[in-house]
């Protein structure tokens, strides 16, 4: 299907209702396709537009899918995602571990420049210093990613400021401790 035959209504093309049985819609393609067939005079885009429109409309999954593909859950943005409990999980990790691999590359490159009291090495202070603040925005993206995995009405989606809260108090604390180990020695 293309990009016209995705916007197409088959139901209209070959006259049925959407909630019509097989049959019905099987007995609707048959008399079309006697009337429209080019050996008998027919127009050839009218009778491909009825031949695509029975493809999809035979087959049970690929009317169930292009009546999902019509008609949204609410909600619903244009384009729904279907992917497996195995690739949401993997996308979470790879979130978490991407922003973990950020934290710790900054605690060291911060470390480094701090225990070797070599001052002139800043820049790498400064890049520590970034790293560990693009790995606090990875943790945070990966927490709303999760929480927007979740249904509307679920208490995850309700006590947002709790969570945010939470995110930033491990933050500040995190800092701080750093803050106080970098100092102690």
């Amino acid at each position: 299907m293309g990009e016209a035959g995705e916007k197409r209504n088959y139901y209209a093309v070959l006259g049925a209702e959407s909630d019509a049985s097989r049959e019905e819609i099987e007995r609707r393609y048959k008399r079309l396709a006697v009337e429209h067939h080019p050996d008998r005079g027919g127009d050839e885009e009218r009778m491909k537009s009825i031949n695509e429109a029975w493809r999809v409309l035979k087959d049970d999954t690929a009317r169930e899918a292009y009546d999902a593909s019509r008609h949204p859950p609410y909600g619903a943005t244009a384009f729904v995602p279907s992917t497996s409990g195995g690739a949401q999980a993997d996308a979470i990790g790879g979130r978490v571990a991407g922003s973990l691999l950020c934290l710790f590359a900054g605690v060291v490159l911060v470390s480094l420049v701090r225990f070797h009291y070599v001052v002139f090495l800043w820049p790498l202070a400064l890049l520590g210093a970034l790293l560990i603040l693009f790995g606090v925005w990875m943790a945070h993206a990966a927490l709303a990613f999760v929480r927007e995995g979740y249904a509307p009405m679920h208490p995850a989606r309700r006590l947002v400021w709790a969570q945010e809260a939470a995110f930033w108090f491990t933050v500040t604390g995190g800092i701080y401790g750093l803050y106080l180990l970098l100092t102690a020695i």
